[in-house]
C-alpha cells in the first residue's frame, strides 16, 4: 500500500535526550498487530519531507505526529492537540497539511530539551510517558483492546 489511510510519525532524534520520544513511541507501536491501513514510521528529524511522501489527499485520512512539545506542564505530561487549535505551548514546526487530512499531535512535555551535546536516552519521566502515548495513538486509530 503506497499511501495508507492513517500515518503515525514518531518525530525526533534519539541522540538528543527527550527528543527521542517520538521514535520511542513508534518503536513500541510496531509491537502491536495494527490494521492494514495504518503505517507507523520513525520520521526522525526530517519529519515533514519524509512524511509528506506517505500522504495522498485522496486516500490518507489521518496523520498523527508524536513529538516532544513544550506546553509548560510537568515533565512527562502528554497533550493531544490539533495544529489549528494549539494549546499555550507550541510544536517546534507544525507542517502545512492538505485540507481533508485530520492531523493530531501527541506531545510530551520534555524534562531535558535537546542541546548542542549528544545525550542518548529519555529522562525517566518521558520514558514513563511512552505507554500512555501508545495508548492514545491506539485509541485514535481504533486498535485499542478494552
Amino acid at each position: 500500500m503506497p499511501c495508507p489511510e492513517i500515518v503515525v510519525a514518531g518525530c525526533g532524534n534519539l541522540l538528543f535526550a527527550d527528543d527521542g520520544f517520538g521514535p520511542a513511541v513508534a518503536q513500541e507501536l510496531r509491537k502491536f498487530a495494527l490494521p492494514d491501513n495504518v503505517k507507523v514510521v520513525d520520521a526522525g528529524i526530517c519529519a515533514a519531507p519524509f512524511v509528506f511522501t506517505l500522504l495522498d489527499p485522496e486516500r490518507t485520512k489521518k496523520l498523527i505526529l508524536v513529538d516532544i512539545v513544550d506546553f509548560d506542564a510537568v515533565s512527562g505530561a502528554i497533550a493531544r492537540q490539533h495544529p489549528r487549535c494549539p494549546s499555550r505551548g507550541h510544536r517546534r514546526s507544525t507542517p502545512r497539511i492538505e485540507d481533508g487530512i485530520d492531523v493530531t499531535i501527541i506531545g510530551c512535555q520534555p524534562k531535558r530539551l535537546p542541546g548542542p551535546e549528544m545525550e542518548i536516552g529519555l529522562s525517566e519521566e518521558v520514558r514513563k510517558a511512552v505507554p500512555g502515548a501508545v495508548r492514545i495513538v491506539l485509541d485514535i486509530i481504533g486498535a485499542l483492546d478494552d
